[in-house]
C-alpha cells in the first residue's frame, strides 16, 4: 500500500452516509496518535469552563483517581470507534456515558460546549502537527460521527457542519473561559497524570513540553505561567518534525485502537464495556455533561 492510498479510498466514499467508516479510517490508521493527543486537549480544554471544572472537582474522580478516569473515558468512546453506533458494544458504551452523565442537569450550552471541542480540535491538532492535514471528506465525516453521538446522548441543538462547531467553539470560550481554584486543581492532576506515563525525571520537562502546547486563553484561564517564546516555538517544532516523520513510513496496515495506547494502565486483566465508569450517586458524583434521557443511547436516529 502507498502513503496516499488509503487518502483515496476515503475520498472515494460518502462522507455523510459513511461517516463511520472514514472516521474509523482516519483515527485507527491514518492518525491514530494525533487524534489521541487531540481528544486529550479537547477535554482538558472543557475544564477551563468554570461550570465544568467545578463539577469535576466536586466529583473527585479526576483529581483522586485520576488515571481510572482517564482509561474509563478513553476506552469508552473507542468502543464506539471500534464497533460502531449499532453494534452492542457501541450501544453499551452510549448507555454508560448516559448513565453517568444524568446525574446532573447541566445546561445545553455547556453540554454542545463539550461535544463541539471533539469535532475542531481534532481538526486543529493534525493540520498542525499531523504528517497531512485532514482532508475535506475526513473533516465532514467526523462533524457527522459526532453529531450522531452527540444524538444518542441526548444533547440538543446540535449544529449541522464543522464550521459551525467551530464558531462556537470559538465564541464560548470567549465567553467563559475563566479562572476557578477547583477547575485548576484538576489541570493539575491531569498534568500530573501525564507526566506519570515517563520516566519521573523527565516530569518537570513534559509538564514544560505540554504548556508549550497550549494557547495563551487556556493558560490564562489556569493562570500558569506561559513558557518562553523559544521554548514554546522549540517544542512545536519538535512535534511536528514527529509528523514528518512519520509521512516517511509506510502506511499502517492494521488498525491502532486507543485501548491499545501504553497510556491506559487500570485494566491489565481486560475489562468490560458494560463495567466502565463510575456508578454516581445523583448530587454527589457525576460527569461534566448532564443528560435527561438515557433511551437516546438506542435511537436508531
Amino acid at each position: 500500500m502507498k502513503r496516499f492510498e488509503r487518502l483515496r479510498q476515503i475520498r472515494r466514499l460518502d462522507p455523510v452516509a459513511d461517516a463511520l467508516e472514514i472516521y474509523r479510517l482516519s483515527a485507527t490508521f491514518e492518525f491514530p496518535w494525533d487524534y489521541t493527543r487531540a481528544l486529550e486537549l479537547a477535554l482538558y480544554r472543557t475544564y477551563a469552563v468554570p461550570s465544568i471544572g467545578r463539577l469535576l472537582a466536586r466529583t473527585a474522580e479526576l483529581t483522586q483517581h485520576t488515571q481510572k478516569r482517564y482509561d474509563d473515558t478513553v476506552l469508552l468512546l473507542d468502543a464506539i470507534v471500534e464497533h460502531g453506533f449499532a453494534a452492542e458494544e457501541g450501544r453499551s458504551a452510549i448507555r454508560r456515558i448516559n448513565q453517568m452523565h444524568r446525574s446532573y442537569d447541566i445546561s445545553d450550552d455547556d453540554m454542545r460546549y463539550v461535544l463541539s471541542t471533539f469535532v475542531v480540535m481534532p481538526r486543529r491538532w493534525i493540520d498542525a502537527y499531523g504528517w497531512r492535514r485532514l482532508s475535506r471528506h475526513e473533516v465532514v465525516a467526523a462533524t457527522e460521527y459526532y453529531r450522531t453521538l452527540g444524538r444518542r446522548m441526548g444533547i440538543t441543538g446540535i449544529p449541522e457542519t464543522y464550521e459551525e462547531f467551530e464558531t462556537l467553539l470559538d465564541t464560548y470560550e470567549q465567553e467563559h473561559f475563566g479562572w476557578d481554584e477547583q477547575a485548576r486543581r484538576v489541570s493539575d492532576a491531569t498534568l500530573d497524570l501525564m507526566a506519570s506515563w515517563y520516566p519521573r525525571p523527565l516530569a518537570p520537562l513534559l509538564r514544560t513540553a505540554t504548556l508549550a502546547l497550549l494557547d495563551e486563553p487556556l493558560l490564562r484561564a489556569f493562570r500558569y505561567a506561559p513558557p518562553g517564546a523559544a521554548t514554546s516555538a522549540w517544542v512545536r517544532r519538535a512535534v511536528r518534525a514527529r509528523g514528518r516523520f512519520v509521512r516517511l513510513l509506510p502506511p499502517r496496515r492494521s488498525p491502532h485502537f486507543a485501548r491499545q495506547n501504553r497510556e491506559i494502565k487500570s485494566y491489565p486483566d481486560g475489562y468490560r464495556v458494560s463495567g466502565l465508569g463510575t456508578r454516581p450517586v445523583p448530587g454527589l458524583r457525576g460527569c461534566p455533561v448532564g443528560h435527561r434521557d438515557t433511551s437516546a443511547a438506542d435511537s436508531v436516529e
